[in-house]
């Protein structure tokens, strides 16, 4: 009997580093989605792929874990939809092992052969193990382990069609779970496992233990808890000596496996070629000096590979803007279009070339193995201000988007530590800020050059993220004397090896945060745009029909000057309008760091997302001017009622230190208190943040002045 092919799911899973990414990108393409698991903030990603002519399958890519006995919340995942005690049950498992590190990876291999889930083990990193002079039988190991074992390279899509009819024959159920255990499961606690077994006949040997084991963390009614509680007192059951000698059993039999089916090199051959890169870029100094060469040249691609598509993205918004108001009438519902509308989505798409310039260099950065070390070259200083090496990643995550970087503290053990990560993280300089620097910078910075190569507005958008980074480690180190560690953590990394960047998965990954950007942010985005263009455009009582009577009557006067009247009208309308209103009553308290009201109005409606700093401005300027110059004209022209420029150096530096400084985020205060479990950490972030963004802010705007 087949099954119907909207029912079945399979489930990915596999090791950290071991190629398991590359091989969902390869099978899925960009029929992929993401999400969170329920009840769990860890990322839940799926895709669909067709295995053959009417068999459309859906692949759930688990988070990596080493085996089957977990410590993080993303290893809990995982485990669980193994075990069956989630409500997603895989039909059956595709499970990746790397060749080059296949002790290891069998381990958790051969667990889940005797969880008795179908299984198709994906051999990757076939090429790195050839390298390294490994020979591996594939044919015998996949006949010793009794699952078919196919040899992959997602990378040059070696093996996939292989692979495809496999995961087909088990779907058909050609191929089943093996009969027999790789070892004897039942010896390690015969009577607790047979007892058991009548409550879940279902389950096997090797899951009864885990039932054992976990019983708590499992689905089940008190009653069912009481009793297997039971089995243990009854049998004097002990967790961690069967887990001891049930592993010290599978690598016996690994190592025979190992034995008879892989050749491997002799251990004293020479350094390979990962060993040799990482004495140089793992050196005390040079490592380092690499590091803020890789960073650098990172920020000054974001300004030459996106200067052409965001040239014409901004040309093609001008060109709609000006056919808008030559064939449109001028009423209300055409001002809400051209000003609200179009003007929004100007201020989205024109800075979507950059944040895929800027996920797609970091996802190639990934997959070299340079990310890994440079969590390594950070760890002895992320533990002198108070974190752990294990800080690093979630702070690195912050650079793209602090809510997930947030998510990812739940790696740290250490509770305090963890704390103090999630306290800095929002200082990283987070895609959402992007817009707002890539605008200010080109408004303030020229466009220079030094040595010929060295881009002076690269090495401001630099010095930003530096900014946030520094600031983090120096907040770090006053707060640790707050919250006392007294717990004693280690960072244990893997260094993947060093491979070549696969293209095609970073054209997926910019392509998907490009579609994320203009989906989530968008949405924001849009509807502040037309909240501000209401806002913007109407004002309460007759304040407005006044300011029109007004000029009315003096381009009757004056007809003349008609067309500066008309500007002047239009300023005025905006400075009468609620949102002017309320930009007017905050501007006494911004007006010390150089900033007029509208910018007031920005940094208002920046707290749904930074990112609305643009589409903000966009729509506040297009009010008043009501012309087709791009927004970065119309800023470069904006004037204070003195006639003084509104965006000076001094006021634009302030502006930018502010951003990178303060907390205007309200999903990253939502997550911060669903992890905390408290509002008491986001109050205290949200004010030490608004503190630090002012006071450094007006430090700097002084200077500068």
């Amino acid at each position: 009997m087949k099954m119907q092919p909207s029912l079945l799911h399979i489930a990915l899973v596999g090791n950290p580093n071991s190629g398991k990414t590359s091989l969902f990108n390869s099978l899925t393409g960009l029929n992929q989605k993401v999400g969170n698991f329920p009840g769990v903030t860890v990322d839940k990603k799926t895709g669909e792929l067709t295995l053959e002519e009417g068999l459309e399958v859906k692949l759930i890519d688990l988070p990596g874990t080493y085996s089957l006995y977990p410590r993080r919340a993303d290893e809990w995942v995982a485990y669980k939809v193994l075990m069956n005690a989630d409500a997603l049950k895989p039909d059956s498992v595709l499970l990746v092992a790397d060749a080059s590190n296949l002790k290891r990876n069998l381990l958790f291999c051969t667990q889940i052969i005797d969880l008795k889930i179908p299984v198709v083990i994906a051999l990757t990193m076939n090429d790195l193990a050839a390298k390294k002079g490994i020979k591996i039988d594939v044919d015998g190991l996949s006949k010793d382990l009794g699952v078919p074992v196919i040899a992959v390279n997602p990378r040059k899509n070696k093996g996939l069609v292989q692979l495809k009819k496999a995961l087909a024959d088990v779907a058909k159920y050609k191929w089943n779970a093996p009969d027999k255990d790789f070892i004897d499961n039942k010896k390690l606690a015969a009577p607790s496992i047979e007892e058991v077994q009548q409550y879940f006949p279902q389950l096997s040997d090797y899951a009864s233990i885990h039932y054992l084991i976990n019983h708590e963390n499992f689905p089940l009614n008190d009653e069912m808890q009481k009793n297997i509680e039971q089995i243990e007192i009854d049998h004097k059951f002990n967790p961690t000596k069967t887990q001891a000698e049930e592993v010290m059993q599978r690598y016996q039999r690994i190592n025979q496996l190992m034995q008879k089916h892989v050749v491997e090199p002799d251990p004293m051959e020479r350094k390979m070629f990962t060993e040799k890169m990482d004495n140089i870029l793992l050196h005390r100094v040079w490592g380092y000096l690499i590091l803020l060469s890789v960073l650098f040249l990172l920020f000054q691609s974001i300004f030459w590979l996106a200067r052409i598509p965001m040239n014409g993205i901004e040309s093609l918004f001008q060109q709609i803007t000006r056919s808008l108001n030559a064939s449109l009438p001028h009423i209300w519902w055409s001002d809400l279009l051209i000003n609200g509308v179009v003007a929004g989505l100007g201020g989205i798409m024109v800075f979507v070339p950059q944040i895929m310039i800027l996920f797609g260099l970091i996802t190639l950065l990934e997959d070299t193995g340079y990310m890994a070390r440079i969590s390594f070259l950070s760890d002895k200083l992320m533990r002198k201000v108070g974190l752990n090496g294990k800080s690093v990643m979630p702070m690195i995550s912050g650079f793209a988007c602090a809510v997930p970087a947030i998510m990812s503290t739940r790696n740290i053990e250490n509770k305090k530590e963890r704390l103090l990560t999630i306290l800095v993280t929002p200082l990283m300089s987070c895609s959402a800020r992007l817009p707002v620097y890539t605008i200010l910078i080109a408004l303030v910075i020229p466009n220079k050059y030094y040595l010929g190569f060295l881009s002076l507005q690269g090495l401001v958008m630099m010095a930003l993220y530096l900014l946030g980074l520094v600031m983090a480690l120096i907040v770090s180190y006053v707060l640790k004397g707050f919250i006392k560690l007294k717990e004693k953590s280690f960072f244990i990394l893997e260094l993947p090896v060093y491979r070549a960047p696969r293209w095609k998965n970073a054209g997926i990954t910019m392509i998907e945060k490009a579609k994320i950007f203009v989906r989530d942010a968008g949405k924001i985005i849009m509807l502040i745009s037309l909240l501000l263009w209401f806002l913007s455009s109407y004002g309460p009582g007759d304040r407005m029909k006044k300011v029109e009577d007004k000029y009315a009557t003096l381009i009757i006067q004056q007809p003349q000057i008609k067309d500066s009247l008309q500007k002047h009208l239009s300023a005025e309308k905006l400075q009468n309008s609620y949102a002017g209103i309320l930009g007017q009553a905050i501007e006494p308290a911004i007006k010390p760091l150089g900033y007029d009201w509208k910018i007031g109005i920005a940094l208002i409606t920046s707290f749904a997302a930074r990112e609305v700093f643009v589409g903000t401005m966009a729509t506040l300027y297009s009010v008043e001017e009501n012309d087709d110059t791009s927004l970065r004209e119309k800023l470069q022209a904006a004037k204070n009622q003195d006639g003084s420029k509104v965006y000076t150096l001094a006021a634009a530096l302030s502006l930018m230190v502010f951003y990178v400084l303060a907390m205007q985020c309200m999903s990253t205060l939502a997550v911060v208190k669903r992890e905390t479990k408290t509002w008491k950490w986001p109050v205290i972030q949200f004010v030490y943040m608004t503190g630090l963004a002012y006071a450094m802010s007006l430090l700097v705007y002084w200077i500068f002045k």
